[in-house]
C-alpha cells in the first residue's frame, strides 16, 4: 500500500490525473484527484509580455534598423503564423504574435546586417535574414519556430 501511495503523489506532481481503480462495490478511500501543471511555462516558450511590456528608450541605430523590418503576416514551418507589426505611437517597437502569445520586441544593431528583434523580458528574438525569419527563446538556446517567409522573403529563393 506504501508504494501505491507513494505512486499516486508522484502522478499528481507531474500534472497528470490520477483515478483509483476498486472492485465494483467496494469503497475506495483514495481521492479522484485532477491536479493543473504549473503555469509557469507553457511548454518552452516564454509567456506573453503583451501590453504589461515597458517601452524602452530606442538609440538612433535602433531607429535605423526599424527600417528593415518586414511586417505583417507571415507563414512558417508546420503551417504555424507568426504576425509582426509596428506599434504606432512607440518608433521602432513592434509586437510579435505567435500561438496567441504577445512580445513587444525593439531592434538590436548587429554587425552582419541580420534584422534582429529582442525582447529581453521574455527572453524572444525575432531573427530575420534575406530567405527566412525564425523565432528563438534565448533562454533555452531554442527555436520556437523556423522558416517564417515574408512575401519578400519568398522571392529570394
Amino acid at each position: 500500500m506504501k508504494k501505491l501511495s507513494l505512486a499516486i503523489f508522484g502522478l499528481c506532481l507531474s500534472g497528470t490525473t490520477v483515478l483509483a481503480q476498486t472492485a465494483p462495490g467496494a469503497k475506495s478511500n483514495v481521492q479522484r484527484t485532477a491536479v493543473k501543471p504549473s503555469m509557469a511555462y507553457e511548454g518552452n516558450a516564454p509567456r506573453a509580455t503583451g501590453a504589461a511590456a515597458a517601452y524602452q528608450a530606442v538609440s538612433p541605430e535602433q531607429l535605423a534598423a526599424a527600417d528593415h523590418v518586414l511586417v505583417g503576416q507571415m507563414e512558417c514551418e508546420f503551417g504555424q503564423q507568426v504576425s509582426l507589426e509596428a506599434i504606432a505611437d512607440r518608433p521602432a517597437h513592434f509586437r510579435l504574435a505567435f500561438k496567441g502569445n504577445f512580445y513587444t520586441v525593439v531592434p538590436e544593431p548587429t554587425t552582419t546586417g541580420a534584422v534582429r528583434l529582442e525582447d529581453k523580458r521574455a527572453g524572444v528574438v525575432w531573427l530575420q535574414i534575406p530567405a527566412k525569419s525564425m523565432m528563438m527563446n534565448s533562454r533555452i538556446g531554442q527555436r520556437m519556430v523556423d522558416d517564417c517567409k515574408h512575401p519578400t522573403q519568398v522571392a529570394v529563393r
